[in-house]
Protein backbone atom coordinates (compact mmCIF):
# COMPACT_ATOMS: atom_id res chain seq x y z
CA UNK A 1 0.00 0.00 0.00
CA UNK A 2 1.26 3.44 -0.85
CA UNK A 3 2.52 5.47 2.09
CA UNK A 4 0.90 8.57 0.65
CA UNK A 5 -2.71 8.84 -0.37
CA UNK A 6 -4.57 11.91 -1.58
CA UNK A 7 -7.69 12.67 0.39
CA UNK A 8 -9.25 14.44 -2.58
CA UNK A 9 -8.79 14.12 -6.30
CA UNK A 10 -8.31 16.90 -8.81
CA UNK A 11 -6.41 19.29 -6.55
CA UNK A 12 -6.51 22.79 -8.04
CA UNK A 13 -5.03 26.17 -7.27
CA UNK A 14 -7.28 29.20 -7.35
CA UNK A 15 -6.42 32.02 -9.73
CA UNK A 16 -5.69 34.33 -6.82
CA UNK A 17 -3.09 31.91 -5.43
CA UNK A 18 -1.23 31.33 -8.69
CA UNK A 19 2.13 33.07 -8.93
CA UNK A 20 3.80 33.76 -12.27
CA UNK A 21 7.57 33.84 -12.57
CA UNK A 22 8.62 37.51 -12.49
CA UNK A 23 9.74 38.87 -15.85
CA UNK A 24 13.36 39.80 -16.40
CA UNK A 25 14.95 37.06 -14.30
CA UNK A 26 16.43 35.26 -17.30
CA UNK A 27 17.76 36.22 -20.71
CA UNK A 28 17.80 33.93 -23.75
CA UNK A 29 20.38 34.77 -26.42
CA UNK A 30 19.69 34.26 -30.16
CA UNK A 31 21.75 31.06 -30.01
CA UNK A 32 19.42 29.62 -27.38
CA UNK A 33 21.66 30.10 -24.34
CA UNK A 34 19.84 31.05 -21.15
CA UNK A 35 21.59 33.18 -18.55
CA UNK A 36 20.57 34.66 -15.23
CA UNK A 37 19.84 38.40 -15.59
CA UNK A 38 22.06 39.35 -12.66
CA UNK A 39 24.94 37.31 -14.04
CA UNK A 40 24.41 38.95 -17.43
CA UNK A 41 24.64 42.42 -15.89
CA UNK A 42 27.81 41.53 -13.98
CA UNK A 43 29.31 40.29 -17.27
CA UNK A 44 28.76 43.65 -19.03
CA UNK A 45 25.59 42.33 -20.68
CA UNK A 46 27.53 39.67 -22.60
CA UNK A 47 26.22 36.11 -22.57
CA UNK A 48 29.01 34.11 -20.88
CA UNK A 49 28.31 30.89 -22.81
CA UNK A 50 28.31 32.19 -26.37
CA UNK A 51 29.77 35.72 -26.09
CA UNK A 52 26.64 37.32 -27.53
CA UNK A 53 26.64 41.08 -26.86
CA UNK A 54 23.17 42.14 -25.76
CA UNK A 55 22.07 45.57 -26.95
CA UNK A 56 22.48 48.16 -24.23
CA UNK A 57 22.05 51.94 -24.08
CA UNK A 58 23.77 55.06 -22.85
CA UNK A 59 23.12 54.27 -19.18
CA UNK A 60 25.09 51.02 -19.39
CA UNK A 61 27.89 52.40 -21.59
CA UNK A 62 28.42 55.33 -19.22
CA UNK A 63 28.68 52.83 -16.36
CA UNK A 64 31.32 50.90 -18.31
CA UNK A 65 33.42 53.87 -19.46
CA UNK A 66 33.29 56.46 -16.68
CA UNK A 67 35.15 55.94 -13.42
CA UNK A 68 32.67 55.08 -10.64
CA UNK A 69 29.88 56.02 -13.06
CA UNK A 70 30.51 59.71 -12.34
CA UNK A 71 29.90 62.14 -15.19
CA UNK A 72 28.24 65.42 -16.13
CA UNK A 73 25.61 65.19 -18.83
CA UNK A 74 25.80 67.84 -21.56
CA UNK A 75 22.78 69.54 -23.16
CA UNK A 76 20.42 67.19 -21.34
CA UNK A 77 17.31 69.28 -22.01
CA UNK A 78 17.44 69.39 -25.83
CA UNK A 79 14.28 68.00 -27.45
CA UNK A 80 13.11 67.55 -31.03
CA UNK A 81 10.50 69.86 -32.56
CA UNK A 82 8.11 69.26 -35.45
CA UNK A 83 9.00 71.86 -38.12
CA UNK A 84 7.55 69.73 -40.95
CA UNK A 85 4.27 68.92 -39.17
CA UNK A 86 4.92 65.29 -40.03
CA UNK A 87 2.17 62.67 -39.70
CA UNK A 88 2.31 58.96 -40.51
CA UNK A 89 0.27 56.54 -38.38
CA UNK A 90 0.42 59.24 -35.69
CA UNK A 91 1.66 62.79 -35.33
CA UNK A 92 5.41 63.21 -34.81
CA UNK A 93 5.01 65.04 -31.44
CA UNK A 94 2.90 62.11 -30.21
CA UNK A 95 5.55 59.64 -31.33
CA UNK A 96 8.22 61.66 -29.54
CA UNK A 97 6.15 61.79 -26.36
CA UNK A 98 5.55 58.03 -26.48
CA UNK A 99 9.27 57.37 -26.93
CA UNK A 100 10.17 59.73 -24.07
CA UNK A 101 7.67 58.11 -21.73
CA UNK A 102 8.80 54.60 -22.68
CA UNK A 103 12.56 55.20 -22.44
CA UNK A 104 12.83 58.10 -19.99
CA UNK A 105 15.12 59.76 -22.57
CA UNK A 106 14.80 63.14 -24.28
CA UNK A 107 16.08 61.86 -27.63
CA UNK A 108 18.21 59.16 -29.24
CA UNK A 109 21.61 60.34 -27.94
CA UNK A 110 23.09 61.39 -24.61
CA UNK A 111 26.38 63.24 -24.26
CA UNK A 112 28.54 63.50 -21.15
CA UNK A 113 31.94 64.47 -19.79
CA UNK A 114 33.69 62.40 -17.15
CA UNK A 115 36.91 60.67 -16.25
CA UNK A 116 37.89 57.34 -17.72
CA UNK A 117 40.88 55.79 -15.96
CA UNK A 118 41.55 59.16 -14.40
CA UNK A 119 41.53 61.30 -17.56
CA UNK A 120 38.78 63.40 -19.13
CA UNK A 121 36.74 61.90 -21.94
CA UNK A 122 33.68 63.22 -23.78
CA UNK A 123 31.25 60.47 -24.76
CA UNK A 124 28.21 60.67 -27.03
CA UNK A 125 26.15 57.49 -26.90
CA UNK A 126 23.10 56.65 -29.00
CA UNK A 127 20.07 54.77 -27.67
CA UNK A 128 18.36 52.39 -30.09
CA UNK A 129 15.30 52.20 -27.84
CA UNK A 130 14.40 55.79 -28.81
CA UNK A 131 12.73 55.50 -32.25
CA UNK A 132 15.35 53.02 -33.45
CA UNK A 133 18.24 55.32 -32.58
CA UNK A 134 17.22 57.45 -35.56
CA UNK A 135 19.30 60.54 -36.26
CA UNK A 136 17.28 63.73 -36.19
CA UNK A 137 18.23 67.35 -35.58
CA UNK A 138 18.74 66.85 -31.85
CA UNK A 139 21.10 63.92 -32.38
CA UNK A 140 23.20 65.91 -34.84
CA UNK A 141 23.16 69.01 -32.65
CA UNK A 142 24.18 67.18 -29.48
CA UNK A 143 27.04 65.39 -31.22
CA UNK A 144 28.16 68.70 -32.77
CA UNK A 145 28.05 70.39 -29.35
CA UNK A 146 29.96 67.49 -27.80
CA UNK A 147 32.64 67.98 -30.46
CA UNK A 148 32.70 71.72 -29.70
CA UNK A 149 33.14 70.96 -26.00
CA UNK A 150 35.97 68.54 -26.75
CA UNK A 151 37.58 71.12 -29.03
CA UNK A 152 37.34 73.90 -26.46
CA UNK A 153 38.63 71.79 -23.58
CA UNK A 154 41.06 69.77 -25.74
CA UNK A 155 39.56 66.50 -24.56
CA UNK A 156 39.25 63.30 -26.64
CA UNK A 157 35.79 62.52 -28.04
CA UNK A 158 34.16 59.10 -28.32
CA UNK A 159 30.90 58.45 -30.16
CA UNK A 160 29.03 55.17 -29.65
CA UNK A 161 26.73 54.55 -32.61
CA UNK A 162 23.61 52.40 -32.42
CA UNK A 163 21.16 53.54 -35.04
CA UNK A 164 18.76 52.58 -37.80
CA UNK A 165 19.73 55.69 -39.75
CA UNK A 166 18.21 59.09 -40.46
CA UNK A 167 14.85 60.02 -38.91
CA UNK A 168 12.29 60.15 -41.70
CA UNK A 169 9.98 62.42 -39.68
CA UNK A 170 12.52 65.22 -40.13
CA UNK A 171 13.36 64.45 -43.78
CA UNK A 172 16.04 66.79 -45.20
CA UNK A 173 16.67 68.31 -41.77
CA UNK A 174 17.83 64.88 -40.64
CA UNK A 175 20.11 64.48 -43.65
CA UNK A 176 21.74 67.84 -42.89
CA UNK A 177 23.13 66.32 -39.70
CA UNK A 178 25.53 64.19 -41.76
CA UNK A 179 27.31 67.30 -43.00
CA UNK A 180 27.13 69.15 -39.69
CA UNK A 181 28.68 66.35 -37.63
CA UNK A 182 31.31 65.65 -40.29
CA UNK A 183 32.45 69.29 -40.27
CA UNK A 184 32.81 69.27 -36.48
CA UNK A 185 34.90 66.09 -36.59
CA UNK A 186 37.11 67.69 -39.25
CA UNK A 187 37.71 70.58 -36.83
CA UNK A 188 38.76 68.09 -34.15
CA UNK A 189 41.15 66.47 -36.62
CA UNK A 190 42.70 69.84 -37.51
CA UNK A 191 43.25 70.49 -33.80
CA UNK A 192 44.77 66.99 -33.41
CA UNK A 193 42.22 66.00 -30.79
CA UNK A 194 41.52 62.24 -30.86
CA UNK A 195 38.13 60.98 -31.98
CA UNK A 196 37.14 57.35 -31.38
CA UNK A 197 34.13 55.80 -33.10
CA UNK A 198 32.57 52.67 -31.63
CA UNK A 199 30.10 50.91 -33.91
CA UNK A 200 27.62 48.69 -32.07
CA UNK A 201 24.68 46.59 -33.21
CA UNK A 202 23.19 48.02 -35.39
CA UNK A 203 25.04 50.91 -37.03
CA UNK A 204 23.30 51.68 -40.31
CA UNK A 205 22.10 54.41 -42.66
CA UNK A 206 23.13 58.03 -42.18
CA UNK A 207 25.20 57.33 -39.08
CA UNK A 208 27.41 54.97 -41.08
CA UNK A 209 27.58 57.55 -43.86
CA UNK A 210 28.89 60.21 -41.47
CA UNK A 211 30.36 60.22 -37.97
CA UNK A 212 30.34 56.45 -37.37
CA UNK A 213 33.07 55.81 -39.94
CA UNK A 214 35.10 59.02 -39.49
CA UNK A 215 37.03 58.10 -36.37
CA UNK A 216 40.77 58.41 -36.03
CA UNK A 217 40.18 54.84 -35.00
CA UNK A 218 37.03 52.88 -35.85
CA UNK A 219 36.24 49.98 -33.56
CA UNK A 220 33.32 47.65 -32.98
CA UNK A 221 31.84 44.99 -30.76
CA UNK A 222 31.72 41.36 -31.96
CA UNK A 223 28.89 40.43 -34.30
CA UNK A 224 27.62 43.98 -34.79
CA UNK A 225 25.59 44.78 -37.91
CA UNK A 226 27.28 47.67 -39.72
CA UNK A 227 26.23 48.97 -43.11
CA UNK A 228 24.49 51.71 -45.06
CA UNK A 229 21.55 49.97 -46.73
CA UNK A 230 20.01 46.63 -45.81
CA UNK A 231 21.07 43.38 -47.52
CA UNK A 232 17.91 43.15 -49.64
CA UNK A 233 18.34 46.67 -51.04
CA UNK A 234 22.03 46.10 -51.76
CA UNK A 235 21.27 42.81 -53.48
CA UNK A 236 18.47 44.28 -55.59
CA UNK A 237 20.60 47.30 -56.54
CA UNK A 238 23.73 45.38 -57.51
CA UNK A 239 21.97 42.33 -58.87
CA UNK A 240 24.51 40.08 -57.17
CA UNK A 241 24.46 37.57 -54.37
CA UNK A 242 26.14 38.89 -51.25
CA UNK A 243 28.90 37.15 -49.28
CA UNK A 244 27.73 35.51 -46.08
CA UNK A 245 27.93 37.90 -43.13
CA UNK A 246 29.10 40.78 -45.33
CA UNK A 247 27.73 43.43 -42.95
CA UNK A 248 29.10 42.00 -39.72
CA UNK A 249 31.91 43.67 -37.82
CA UNK A 250 34.14 40.64 -38.48
CA UNK A 251 33.67 40.97 -42.26
CA UNK A 252 34.38 44.72 -42.13
CA UNK A 253 37.52 44.17 -40.07
CA UNK A 254 38.79 41.65 -42.62
CA UNK A 255 38.22 44.17 -45.43
CA UNK A 256 39.82 47.16 -43.72
CA UNK A 257 36.81 49.19 -42.59
CA UNK A 258 37.55 48.69 -38.89
CA UNK A 259 40.76 48.92 -36.88
CA UNK A 260 39.84 46.28 -34.32
CA UNK A 261 36.99 44.51 -32.56
CA UNK A 262 36.83 44.47 -28.78
CA UNK A 263 34.67 42.56 -26.34
CA UNK A 264 32.74 44.79 -23.98
CA UNK A 265 34.61 43.95 -20.78
CA UNK A 266 37.86 45.14 -22.41
CA UNK A 267 36.37 48.29 -23.98
CA UNK A 268 37.49 50.76 -21.32
CA UNK A 269 41.05 49.41 -21.24
CA UNK A 270 41.38 49.29 -25.03
CA UNK A 271 40.07 52.85 -25.53
CA UNK A 272 42.38 54.32 -22.90
CA UNK A 273 45.37 52.32 -24.12
CA UNK A 274 44.87 53.80 -27.58
CA UNK A 275 44.51 57.33 -26.18
CA UNK A 276 47.70 56.92 -24.11
CA UNK A 277 49.62 55.70 -27.15
CA UNK A 278 48.63 58.49 -29.53
CA UNK A 279 49.01 61.23 -26.92
CA UNK A 280 52.40 59.80 -25.86
CA UNK A 281 51.30 59.28 -22.26
CA UNK A 282 52.35 56.52 -19.84
CA UNK A 283 50.00 53.54 -20.17
CA UNK A 284 47.40 53.51 -17.41
CA UNK A 285 46.90 50.25 -15.55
Amino acid sequence: MSWFKRKTKGITTTTEEKKDTPKGLWYKSPTGKVVDAEELEKNFYVSPEDGYHVRIGSKEYFEILFDDNKFKELDASLESKDPLKFVDTKKYPERLKDAQDKTNLKDAVRTAIGKSKGKDLVVACMDFAFIGGSMGSVVGEKIARAADYALKKKIPLMVISKSGGARMMEAALSLMQLAKTSVKLAQLADAKIPYISLCTDPTTGGTTASFAMLGDINISEPGALIGFAGPRIVRDTTGKELPEGFQTSEFLLEHGFLDFITVRNELKNKVNKYLDLITNQPLRV
